[in-house]
């Protein structure tokens, strides 16, 4: 008896469950297809594809060609009796050509690239994304920041992108990388911020003034000048150079707000004009220091602290004039805590020409405070 009053129960809940199945399938069923629907809709396009497809009217292809003379026919000629022949051929004029990208940042035709690709040329051919071709004059180029300006004549329908802050981003950001690598115009590259503030020192360039932006987007010849964007489409940075090895490249750009600065600069005075002090810097830290400290045959002895350590001074440099020595350790500049000579740079940079600019050294383990009045920085242009 109790067996078929379980079956009885048992049959009971098996309906009710059948029930509110149905119920559940005919209220909830259309609203999960539609929902799918409008997922498979708004995904239909990644949002890579829908940020290059707004910024890359603005992305260019620059091309470039140089005369020079060179004496390359009379090399070729291997034969040291026709060499004797012909006696001295003289020089032969030869054109080169190169191959780099750029970003309209205004659409009066101002376009923004890297000087190593417009510097010392002949002439320039800016290719827009529509196939027009227009030739292109340098407004100027700054080498210290790898950074030039181009003008091309004003079209209707130019399109430029817009200035992200690259102050603003952070690592791990989503950073695609637009251009023309190997004259392959058009090209998309995905990747994230991989660090900030990367000394371009560091990577073998000393005669560079720069906090790089590094990341994993591919950037390969012919990206150079060509924009890092961000997931809203701002320009966050000019692509500038990439460092290849076993795997994947790493690729750096120049930020946005220095590139903005200098952009300035050059619409204003065609140049670029940076501060310098005169002195010649390595790092300096607690570790290092103890290290160097412990070490029996050491002539000197170094403050156990961060900051910027004068290892040589320019002679008639206003770091000389300022009074600035060998060994004192830059601690402070222009109110500002220094921990590395990138740091001090930077403070540097920022400082005004002839105005003077206050450091605090340590010497002799004593902190002592210098004035030191920056000059331009002789030879470049």
């Amino acid at each position: 008896m109790q067996s078929l009053r379980k079956l009885e129960i048992m049959r009971r809940f098996i309906s009710i469950f059948s029930l509110f199945s149905i119920l559940f399938c005919f209220l909830f069923e259309p609203i999960s297809v539609f929902a799918l629907a409008d997922f498979q809709e708004s995904e239909s396009h990644s949002f890579v594809a829908n940020v290059a497809s707004k910024v890359s009217p603005s992305v260019v292809r620059i091309d470039i060609e140089r005369e020079f003379q060179t004496d390359e026919f009379e090399s070729d000629l291997l034969d040291p009796l026709l060499k004797d022949l012909l006696g001295d051929l003289g020089t032969f004029p030869k054109k080169e050509r190169g191959q780099g990208s750029g970003v309209i940042i205004d659409s009066s035709g101002l376009v923004l690239t890297n000087a190593h690709v417009v510097e010392r040329v002949d002439r320039v051919i800016v290719t827009l994304q529509n196939g027009n071709q227009v030739d292109g004059t340098v407004v100027g180029t700054d080498q210290v920041t790898d950074l030039a300006l181009v003008k091309i004549k004003e079209f209707p329908d130019l399109e430029s992108a817009k200035l992200g802050d690259s102050e603003d981003i952070q690592v791990g950001d989503w950073a695609i990388a637009l251009g023309t690598p190997y004259g392959l115009e058009s090209t998309v590259t995905l990747g994230i911020v991989s660090s900030l503030h990367r000394d371009i020192n560091s990577l073998g360039f000393s005669d560079k003034r720069l906090d790089l932006i590094q990341t994993d987007a591919a950037i390969n010849p012919g990206n150079s000048g060509g924009p890092l964007i961000n997931a809203n489409g701002e320009v966050i940075g000019i692509n500038t150079l990439v460092r290849s090895g076993p795997g994947a490249g790493l690729g750096f750009a120049i930020p946005i707000n220095l590139a903005s600065k200098v952009t300035n600069q050059l619409l204003t005075n065609g140049e670029v004009i940076h501060p310098y002090l005169g002195a010649q810097l390595v790092l300096l830290n607690e570790r290092i220091a103890k290290e160097h400290n412990q070490d029996p045959n050491a002539l000197i002895f170094l403050p156990e602290r961060s900051g910027a350590l004068v290892q040589s001074v320019i002679p008639q440099s206003p770091a000389e004039e300022g009074g600035l020595r060998r060994g004192d350790l830059v601690i402070n500049a222009g109110g500002n805590a220094i921990n590395d000579p990138r740091s001090l740079l930077m403070q540097v940079e920022n400082a005004q020409i002839g105005k003077p600019f206050e450091l605090e050294v340590v010497r002799n383990n004593k902190e002592i405070n210098l004035s030191i009045k920056p000059a331009a920085l002789p030879g470049i242009s």
